[in-house]
């Protein structure tokens, strides 16, 4: 969040509010014209605070709704007929070391990767609160039906093992009705196709999960894998 954009502002107008006190005081206690003086100095500096927060408020609008952030990196290997290992590497949180990546075999055209998505109000997501998430499992896919019925599958369970101790979608759904900076829970997923050599970012937004690629491989594979 910028919070310079309400704290600066605050502070200039907590001293403007000191002013027009002020002024008052001088009003009622005999000195009328550096009273009014005061008065109308903080009552400028007010309105001009006002139009700072009016304009921070909608930066703020576009750049929180907007806000996106990686949440894994998925390369990927072919070992065989539509069988890939896809290497999994998910940035650590912020202050905590590096999680170690993680390889899986997955037969298919595509992968997906699906995750838990708690999604605030509009107006939260502007005072700073991010979707929060937590990636579920990292599947494989058939261009054709036919295949998702009958040919081998895979699939990997990517949530914590142990789990997290506090667990904010089960705490949403529990109290979802004392929880009103809660908009939804729900299950998100993105794929793509799968490559020798494509390299992929997975992306969290503030409506879900996106995927990008990002080599030639992947851009290759994206613009002609799907079927």
């Amino acid at each position: 969040m910028i919070w310079w954009w309400w704290i600066i502002p605050g502070l200039i107008a907590l001293f403007a509010l000191v002013i027009v006190v002020r002024g008052l005081i001088g009003l009622f206690t005999g000195r009328p014209f550096s009273g009014l003086g005061g008065m109308i100095a903080g009552g400028l500096l007010m309105a001009i605070v006002g139009a700072v927060l009016l304009g921070g408020l909608d930066v703020q609008t576009y750049s929180r709704l907007t806000y996106e952030r990686p949440v894994a990196t998925i390369a990927v290997h072919q070992l065989g007929p539509k069988l890939f290992e896809a290497t999994l590497t998910q940035p650590p949180p912020e202050g905590f070391e590096p999680t170690p990546a993680k390889a899986y075999q997955i037969h298919g055209d595509e992968w997906r990767i699906e995750a838990r998505v708690l999604k605030w109000k509009g107006w939260a997501n502007v005072l700073g609160l991010d979707t929060q998430y937590r990636l579920d499992r990292l599947s494989g896919r058939y261009d054709a039906t036919d295949d998702e019925l009958h040919a081998e599958r895979s699939v990997y369970d990517l949530r914590p093992d142990p789990p997290s101790q506090v667990d904010l979608w089960a705490m949403a759904r529990k109290y979802s009705r004392f929880a009103p900076v809660v908009d939804t829970l729900y299950g998100s997923g993105a794929a793509m196709p799968m490559a020798d050599g494509a390299t992929y970012e997975v992306w969290i937004t503030q409506s879900g999960l996106l995927a990008r690629p990002t080599n030639e491989k992947a851009r290759e594979a994206s613009a002609t894998g799907w079927h």
